[in-house]
This record gives structure tokens, C-alpha cells and sequence, in this order.
């Protein structure tokens, strides 16, 4: 049996859950994701996960994106 863990208390998400928990669209996490430069993504084999609390912090440095 597989538990549910809420999307708050996760620390990666995949690109579908930080769109929707971040309200940006998924075109734009995946344009965000894709810079080799930034420090919030976190690659599981080809699978790119979002590190949510280096996300919010990316977001408050930024005034738009």
C-alpha cells in the first residue's frame, strides 16, 4: 500500500507538481529546469525532480521569470 505524502511536506517534486504548487505552468518549469546553471533541480536517471524549498528560494530573488 503506497501513502500519500502531501505536496507541502515533500522536499523534490517532479515538474507537474511544482507547476502546480508554484502556479507557473509546466512549459516554463521545463524551460527553468533545463539551465544547466541553476541549483534546484536534482536529475534521478533522466528524470528531473524540483527541489522545492531551493525553488522558493530562486522565486524570492527574482522579481519575474
Amino acid at each position: 500500500m503506497k501513502k500519500e505524502i502531501p505536496i507541502w511536506e515533500k522536499s523534490n517534486l517532479t515538474i507537474e507538481e511544482a507547476a502546480a504548487y508554484f502556479n507557473i505552468g509546466t512549459n516554463k518549469m521545463r524551460q527553468l529546469a533545463a539551465n544547466e546553471n541553476c541549483d534546484f533541480v536534482l536529475w534521478v536517471g533522466s528524470k528531473c525532480l524540483i527541489k522545492r524549498t531551493c525553488f522558493e528560494e530562486y522565486l524570492k530573488k527574482r522579481y519575474s521569470i
